[in-house]
């Protein structure tokens, strides 16, 4: 055997240890069965979740009943196409719940960004924090998930709403990830502050269709999931102010031909993408797994796949690069839209179906 094979021979084997020391027995379990497709999912105590349905409706699955109870108190939600209502998280301090949903505006729907109390089964003190400047004439690409860093600040994310050039325009909020405090103010360290023709929110832009946010508390990092085109899904580390390249690099092709979108794959002055799927798995969602049921994942990436139909789980190195991969679930086929955990590390998440499963340790 040659010096090289002799190192390919012992890299397949390093490999495969590190593939069986992450393995992990579970079982999959049905919670409830919801009407509609459940988009946001977040735990409000230990034993109940909220639940938006993206045609409009709110409800509290009640863990160990598998009852729903509708909640009352939502605004008018204009779901169509790809909006509707959308994610949903508990604040810190658990007396806000935030949410983002697409609203009518006389330019056209928008993404916002809103927050309300939970008394009993009714929203009460609804408040849209930031109605955005993301208006189309499409349906398309509205985003949107949440985040906080702990620090007195929400981020959330906008897609291009399906006019490209949205994304490197930062006179509008589209193809964004945006940045406020709790209240919904601008913070003063945001990157555009008073610069003239860049709104003050921004805190990234570039993007396609942000589909999963999270932000890492323990390393102080933002991650994002977004949807390519045909082919070209991409895991971003967000840092601030920088731009992320969509629609002039991509990985992905035009959906009419094999042709390649944008200038290329890279560009000076435009952030590379920390890991690409081709083909795409189409992301619904992204969470960082922390609880104690499976500790062989802890600090694993986990995101939810529609196309590909199924829970994509992810090793990451001590220097934030992707340096592993796995697919679970994939004889389930459902479409695999959000993701949470609940207070022992048990792995909730909601399917197209109207299902919310979850895997438990298999003892």
């Amino acid at each position: 055997m040659s010096r090289r094979s002799a190192q390919i021979f012992v890299l397949i084997i390093i490999t495969w240890l590190s593939n069986l020391s992450n393995a992990a027995e579970f079982k999959v379990e049905q919670v409830a069965q919801l009407p509609g497709i459940p988009w946001g999912i977040d735990f409000i105590d230990q034993n109940n979740l909220i639940v938006n349905i993206r045609s409009g409706n709110a409800f509290i699955v009640h863990i160990s009943q598998g009852k729903i109870t509708r909640l009352s108190g939502l605004p008018d939600i204009q779901a169509t196409a790809q909006g509707g209502l959308l994610d949903v998280a508990l604040g810190p301090g658990q007396e806000w719940i935030y949410f983002t949903y697409s609203k009518s505006t006389t330019q056209g729907k928008v993404t916002t960004l809103s927050r309300a109390k939970l008394k009993e089964t009714h929203l009460t003190d609804w408040q849209d924090l930031l109605v955005t400047d993301s208006a189309t004439d499409t349906g398309r690409h509205f985003g949107s998930r949440i985040a906080f860093d702990g620090q007195g600040h929400v981020f959330f994310g906008i897609g291009d709403r399906g006019v490209r050039d949205n994304a490197q325009d930062l006179n509008n909020h589209a193809g964004s990830i945006i940045r406020l405090t709790l209240d919904g103010e601008i913070p003063a360290d945001n990157p555009f502050v008073n610069q003239k023709g860049k709104l003050a929110e921004i805190w990234s832009y570039g993007h396609r269709n942000p589909q999963g946010l999270l932000f890492d508390s323990k390393n102080q990092i933002l991650w994002e999931i977004e949807h390519g085109p045909r082919g070209g899904d991409e895991i971003n580390l967000i840092i601030k102010g920088r731009n992320y390249g969509w629609p002039v690099v991509s990985h992905g092709k035009e959906y009419w031909g094999p042709v390649s979108v944008g200038e290329g794959t890279e560009k000076q002055g435009m952030e590379p993408p920390r890991k690409v799927y081709i083909p795409s798995i189409a992301p619904g969602s992204l969470m960082l797994y922390q609880g104690e049921a499976f500790p062989q994942w802890r600090g694993n990436l986990f995101a939810g796949a529609l196309k590909l139909q199924h829970i994509n789980r992810l090793t990451v190195s001590d220097d934030n690069k992707i340096i592993d991969e796995e697919r679970l679930l994939e004889n389930l086929n459902e479409r695999i839209r959000a993701l949470t955990e609940d207070h022992q590390g048990w792995i909730y998440f909601s399917t197209d179906s109207g299902k919310i499963m979850r895997l438990r340790p298999d003892k």
